[in-house]
């Protein structure tokens, strides 16, 4: 799951948000001032003895109807963009399942009491990242990068005692371009951008395979072990339509 702060959707649509006060942390829903209608907000699901609900928001005079798993994952409040058309918590949690990591509970027959689990005989899992043992890997040690972070944008990354990476899309990232842009984008932006220097951008790969193995620490989650290495997935936040509307930081 993700940890939502600081960044805004579009200035137009509405934003959901955490903030916190001196009774601790709470959701927010902002809406603009001079946006056009107004929307409609439906509560789905709760289940309160695992502190989540799924929100559906929709615009009026809009079809799309936007879904939001909010709930408390270790030792933060999350929301999270949920893709398709979940309507309970457990459907929810499961679209936000990448198609390898659902293939894996199958294969494995997971019992359904322990699929929501941040360990079970198919994957391990921090946040939004899901570990799936490898152990079949041949890896190039000299390739093997040590205390490497791994994000989705911008925020606090989860730190891996030792990543290695193969194939993926060559991308130039900068503090206004977190997710990356390609090298043709890259040069246009030099060449637009005087007062830009190539110093401020570092090259990385974007959606390449990820493997990880041993340590996994991140402020707001217990580190985990990996024994062995472990592909490493995102959740499936970013084939929500709905991620305009979400403030991250992991």
């Amino acid at each position: 799951m993700t940890r939502p702060a600081s960044r805004r959707g579009r200035p137009d649509t509405y934003t959901i948000d955490i903030h916190k006060d001196n009774r601790g942390e709470f959701f927010d829903l902002s809406v603009p001032e001079k946006m056009d209608g107004q929307i409609d907000l439906t509560v789905m699901q709760t289940v309160p003895e695992d502190r989540h609900l799924l929100l559906l928001v929709r615009k009026n005079g809009e079809e799309q109807k936007d879904r939001f798993l909010c709930g408390h994952d270790e030792r933060a409040w999350f929301v999270a963009a949920v893709p398709g058309k979940a309507s309970s918590v457990r459907d929810a949690k499961e679209s936000l399942k990448p198609q390898r990591v659902r293939l894996e509970q199958a294969l494995r027959a997971v019992p359904a009491s322990q699929v929501n689990r941040r360990k079970n005989r198919a994957f391990r899992r921090q946040g939004e990242w899901f570990f799936i043992e490898e152990p079949r890997l041949q890896v190039d040690a000299k390739l093997i990068l040590r205390n490497e972070p791994i994000r989705r944008g911008g925020g606090k990354p989860h730190t891996i005692a030792e990543v290695y990476r193969r194939g993926g899309e060559v991308v130039y990232v900068h503090p206004r371009y977190r997710n990356g842009v390609r090298p043709t984008e890259y040069a246009k932006i030099l060449a637009n951008t005087p007062n830009m220097s190539p110093s401020d951008w570092r090259m990385m790969m974007r959606n390449p395979e990820v493997f990880a193995r041993g340590t996994v620490r991140h402020a707001d989650h217990k580190t985990i072990t990996l024994h062995g290495w472990h592909r490493v997935l995102m959740n499936t936040e970013n084939e929500s339509a709905t991620m305009r509307a979400v403030a991250f930081l992991d």
